[in-house]
Order: C-alpha cells, then sequence, then structure tokens
C-alpha cells in the first residue's frame, strides 16, 4: 500500500544529483521507507535523463519491490524531474545557518534534516545520526523559531551553528561515500536525451509570452485617464489588515478575527484560547463592551481603529471566502476514501490547523502536515493534484484518525461567548 515514489535532488560535493524516494509506506502490516538504491549504495545521478534511462532498464535495485514501481519505468523524462520543494542542499547547509533563525531558514534547515534523518536510517549511516544528535536544536527544527527566541534560543542556535562549522564535513563525506552513479544503456539514454529536447521544443512553442507582449501594446492604446478594470476601494477589514474569519465544526458555526505580524498568524483571544461568536453582532458587541489589553489582536497597531469602528456602529463582519474554514466531515472524509475529500476545504482547515498551532507554540499540526508523514503526504496529493503522481492507496484509518485529533484539539482551543 504505497504512498507515492518522487524523485528528489540532493546537493552534494558531486554537484545536484537526482534519485527517487519512496517515503514511508504500510505493507503486511509494517512500515517500510526505501530509496532508489542497492544493500550498499544509493544510487543518484547528474542528468535526469541518466536516471530516466536507469529506471527504464535496470533490474537490480531496492524499489523493485516497491507495490507501485511498475508505474515508475513508464513516466516521461519531464516528470522524474525534482519538484523545487523535493530539493536538499546538504552541502549549503552551513550558508543556512549563517542566516538569522527566521522562519525561511529554520524551514529550509527543518527539511534537509528531515531527509537526512530519513537516509540516515535506511541507509544506516551511524556518522549522519551522531552529527544531529550533537546538537538538541537540530530536534526542535519542526517547532518552528519559537526554541531559538530570547537568551536560550539564541544559546540554542550558536551550539547549532557550532556543530556545522566544526562536524558538518562528516555529514557530507558520509553521503558522498554512499552515493554511487550506476553506468546506464546507452540507448535507452540516447532515448531519453531525445524526449527531454522534445519536451522542451513543445514548452517553448507553446510559450504565451508573445501573446502577453500583443496584449500589452492593445493595453497601451487605451485612455490614459480610463479607470483600470476591475479596480475598487479596499474595505475596512483590508484598510486595517484584521481578517473576519469563520469556523465550522460538526456542533456549531463561529466568527472570530485574526491577522498576521511578521508572517504570524494572530487570533482574537488569550492563553491559547481563541474568543470565537455566533454571529457578527455579538462579536462587535464584545469588542465595545468587553474586549481589554488581555487580548492578542491588541498589539496590532490598527486594533484602536476597530474598537472605534465597533464602537460607533458603522462596522459589519463579513467573511470572505478564503477566510471560512470548514471542519465538518473532513476526517470521515478522508477515512472513505480520496475521491470523497473536498480539496479546497481541506486545504483551508489544514491552514487553520497550522495557524492556530503556531500561534500558541505547538506543532504537533505542522508536524503531522509534513510531507513526510502519512497525514502530511495524503495532504498533499489531494490538495496538489498532479496526474503524474501516484495516487495513495487505501486504507487511510490512521491518516483519518491522526487528522480528527487535531481538530478535536483545535475545537478544544475555542472559546465560544
Amino acid at each position: 500500500m504505497a504512498s507515492d515514489i518522487v524523485p528528489i535532488q540532493l546537493s552534494l560535493t558531486d554537484g545536484d544529483l537526482v534519485t527517487l524516494w519512496a517515503p514511508r509506506w504500510r505493507e503486511d502490516g509494517e512500515e517500510w521507507e526505501a530509496f532508489l538504491g542497492d544493500d550498499d549504495n544509493l544510487f543518484a545521478f547528474p542528468e535526469v535523463t541518466q536516471l530516466a534511462a536507469f529506471v527504464r532498464t535496470a533490474t537490480g535495485h531496492d524499489l523493485l519491490d516497491h507495490p507501485s514501481w511498475s508505474v515508475v519505468p513508464q513516466l516521461g523524462v519531464d516528470e522524474l524531474i525534482p519538484d523545487d520543494t523535493r530539493s536538499y542542499d546538504i552541502i549549503g547547509v552551513p550558508e543556512v545557518v549563517a542566516e538569522d533563525p527566521d522562519t525561511w531558514t529554520i524551514g529550509e534547515l527543518s527539511e534537509i534534516t528531515d531527509m537526512l534523518r530519513s537516509i540516515a536510517e535506511v541507509c544506516e549511516l551511524d556518522a549522519v545520526d551522531e552529527v544531529l544528535g550533537a546538537a538538541p536544536a537540530f530536534g526542535m527544527l519542526h517547532q518552528g523559531t519559537l526554541p531559538f527566541a530570547g537568551r536560550e534560543g539564541a544559546r540554542l542556535w550558536a551550539q547549532l551553528v557550532d556543530v556545522v562549522a566544526k562536524r558538518w564535513d562528516e555529514v557530507v563525506d558520509a553521503l558522498d561515500g554512499l552515493v554511487r552513479t550506476p553506468s546506464v544503456d546507452a540507448a535507452a539514454l540516447a532515448a531519453a536525451e531525445k524526449e527531454l529536447a522534445a519536451q522542451q521544443v513543445a514548452v517553448a512553442d507553446a510559450d504565451p509570452a508573445t501573446a502577453a507582449v500583443d496584449a500589452s501594446d492593445d493595453e497601451d492604446e487605451l485612455d490614459d485617464d480610463a479607470e483600470p478594470a476591475g479596480e475598487r476601494t479596499p474595505t475596512f477589514w483590508e484598510e486595517v489588515g484584521i481578517d473576519p474569519i469563520r469556523i465550522a465544526t460538526d456542533t456549531a458555526e463561529y466568527v472570530s478575527l485574526r491577522c498576521y505580524l511578521n508572517d504570524k498568524a494572530v487570533f482574537l483571544g488569550s492563553g491559547g484560547r481563541i474568543d470565537v461568536f455566533p454571529n457578527g453582532r455579538a462579536l462587535l458587541r464584545w469588542i465595545v463592551e468587553e474586549s481589554d489589553e488581555a487580548n492578542a489582536l491588541a498589539v496590532a497597531s490598527t486594533w484602536p481603529e476597530v474598537v472605534d469602528a465597533a464602537t460607533s456602529g458603522d462596522l459589519d463582519v463579513t467573511v470572505e471566502d478564503m477566510n471560512s474554514y470548514s471542519l465538518v466531515g473532513l476526517a470521515s472524509d478522508i477515512a472513505a476514501g480520496t475521491l470523497d475529500v473536498d480539496a479546497t476545504q481541506l486545504e483551508l482547515a489544514c491552514e487553520l490547523l497550522v495557524d492556530v498551532g503556531d500561534w500558541v507554540g505547538d506543532d504537533e499540526a505542522r508536524r503531522a502536515l509534513a510531507e513526510s508523514q502519512p497525514l502530511g503526504w495524503l495532504v498533499s496529493f489531494l490538495v496538489r493534484p498532479d496526474p503524474t503522481r501516484l495516487a495513495p492507496s487505501p486504507p487511510f484509518t490512521a491518516e483519518s484518525k491522526r487528522f480528527r485529533e487535531l481538530t478535536d484539539d483545535l475545537v478544544a482551543r475555542l472559546r465560544p461567548h
């Protein structure tokens, strides 16, 4: 019962190399994970055409027993090119940690570390595990920037940077020693190169750049005084940068508020609880009569404008579709199978789960929804459909249970008024 087999890029001493990774899947009651390779080596190639030639002709490697392997040799060369999100710059980690531990730095390092742990486990690279175990901060990357705040956070980050400076060569050397580029069938390679060239020509022929230039020329002929089509006046909520949101659970529907400060979600609430209301009128009445500085949104510079508008009676609470989150039935739909899930509803629900987790400093949702986890891999397949990807196979009982746990935790954080 496979989740998928996907191309990945590993940047090592010999450059950018492509290979295949089979994330964890369940078979005969056991969990498995594998890479393209054999008992002694991980096979990786400097060119995707070499990878294509190999998978189409090779008869001896570890992925042959994967339940979905039969699909891989039929993939086009362009389908074996790794996505940007599956590129791991292992040799570039010293440059990554030279940056401040912000969201982007932590996120990139976390993804690289997850992949290294997978390789180390599958290929028994004790040297990699030893280096990653030398600094506690490597195990805290999933928590985002929170562990690296303040004096203690700075100490943890400095310790990680020191380990990278002194020992990262051990990680790179271990991977360099593991990776091998096997020879490929010459005829298969020539065919793959011809196929890729044809695909690139087809893409160039379909390039809409010329049409865009023509359209631009037409626009230049419009009257300079004409009002641009679609232009509208921003709403009050857009001007203050605070969004009304709707959260629908299995038992009720609520409205609340949320904004983003330094790219981090902040909700109307306090003490890790979100204040929610049955309708907009109740929300506005509470803002006027009961909100105080303990409310997390009070730190927003535009919050006084919200209070003033609510007090004057001139404010309406209108929730945009993109800020309407429904948790209703999703866990059951996941259990029923991929065809029963509303992908848009699921994507929005996951956005809410991660935002709330980040707000309260709880990384459970972010960890569970990472693509390296069964639930995260299923969600990725559903919300970013790609006909070239292998469909996950049921049952999804464990994924449904995990999603229900996350949504139950979120509902428990709601404080109805």
